[in-house]
């Protein structure tokens, strides 16, 4: 008999079956990614609504309005 241990392809299925199966659990639980991702989403949702901010606060009321706000917290301070 030799020292090397044969096996036969009846054999050699449930493994490469289980090799595949914790591959695909692998490919399934990776989320390498994911938070990179969702960093990305909330960093341009805020880019989105610093936009908004400054086309609303360059409005003309808008500057009248933060003015007299100013205004009337000094008066009332001083």
């Amino acid at each position: 008999m030799s020292d090397k241990t044969q096996i036969s392809p009846r054999n050699a299925r449930p493994a490469v079956r289980v090799g595949r199966t914790r591959q695909a659990a692998r490919l399934v639980a990776d989320d390498e990614g994911a938070a990179t991702a969702e960093y990305v989403i909330a960093t341009m949702a805020a880019v989105g609504l610093a936009g908004l901010l400054v086309t609303i606060l360059r409005g003309d009321a808008v500057k009248q309005i933060l003015m007299d706000l100013v205004s009337t917290a000094l008066s009332v301070a001083g």
